[in-house]
């Protein structure tokens, strides 16, 4: 009998708690039968399945090898980690929380560095008058050197921080920095200024699935109903359900509101009582209601929506793709 399908969630912080409830969103609740301190769960209601609860780094490179089915971690370090990346595991879908960025960093003081050819420009410059390479601090090493090399940077080496990267320069153990950042304001507190084009990687938490598990028809069948539920959630979040009944109500009309307003229409076009039900984008629902008042709708109705099966799951494909 083949093991449970393990999914990997962090195990502390903001991260834990963001997880957490997104999975909650999705009817996927996340629980420790045997206690809160327990770093093994399961999901209410879906047999067969455990969660791990691990450090964003170990659920990373469990799922490089194979040991967890699916887990959730930055893109930042999935990509550090991985060389591989699209042999070991597939990108599932973005989480919608967990952004940061990946950036090359230098002193302020260097007024005339804009741009990473300016920075080649200094570090040839730095290589020449002091007989050196420039010192680069970073945790990122793998995703240093291959953005150096796409934009032409040789004259330097990296300092592998296992501190406050942030700190490198004004320490003197390092000339420029890269590191992972939200907002920028710490960078800027120790004096250093974001590459115009040296952003390397615009990072958020995945749900990422290993390809090198096991994945039989059992595994398969548990994947594709968590994956329903989260494509479900998030065509949920996506519109709000606008209803309305009025007797002027045409497939015209909802033609010229699928143009103007990118609704879609889940029930086919107006019944022939005239009643009407759109899925509208958040932002244009209320230009939505005063066209369909203006149309001789007396009332339109709107709601909030938890979830929208489809017939297709393109979260499911995407991964039976990659697993074929």
């Amino acid at each position: 009998m083949s093991g449970p399908f393990v999914i990997a969630v962090p195990a502390k912080g903001r991260l834990q708690d963001n997880a957490e409830k997104f999975f909650a969103r999705a009817g996927l609740a996340l629980i420790k039968p045997r206690g809160a301190r327990d770093y093994r769960g399961a999901i209410a209601g879906l047999d067969g399945v455990e969660v791990a609860y691990l450090s964003a780094s170990e659920i990373t490179g469990q799922l490089a090898q194979g040991a967890v089915h699916m887990g959730v971690t930055g893109e930042d370090l999935v990509r550090e980690m991985m060389p591989d990346v699209d042999a070991r595991v597939v990108l599932v879908t973005g989480l919608g929380f967990g952004f940061a960025n990946v950036v090359v960093a230098v002193p302020q003081a260097w007024i005339d560095v804009r741009t990473m050819a300016d920075v080649d420009d200094v570090a040839t410059a730095f290589r020449h008058h002091h007989g050196r390479k420039m010192r680069v601090a970073t945790k990122y090493v793998n995703l240093t050197r291959n953005f150096f090399s796409q934009n032409g940077v040789i004259d330097y080496r990296i300092v592998e921080s296992a501190g406050a990267t942030e700190g490198a320069p004004a320490a003197g153990t390092a000339e420029m920095i890269v590191d992972i950042t939200t907002t920028g304001a710490t960078l800027a507190a120790n004096a250093l200024k974001i590459v115009e084009d040296g952003t390397i990687l615009r990072s958020q938490a995945n749900l990422v699935a290993s390809r090198a598990a096991a994945w039989g028809e059992r595994e398969r069948e548990i994947a594709r109903i968590i994956l329903d539920r989260i494509a479900a959630q998030g065509r949920a979040g996506a519109f709000r359900e606008v209803r309305a009944r009025f007797a002027a109500c045409d497939n015209a009309l909802v033609s010229e509101a699928e143009q103007r307003f990118g609704v879609e229409t889940p029930f086919g076009g107006p019944t022939s009582s005239g009643m009407l039900t759109l899925h509208c984008p958040p932002d244009e629902v209320y230009a939505l209601t005063a066209f369909l008042r203006d149309k001789g709708a007396e009332a339109v109705a709107v709601a909030d929506l938890d979830y929208v099966f489809s017939r297709e799951n393109p979260l499911f494909a995407r991964l039976a793709e990659r697993l074929a």
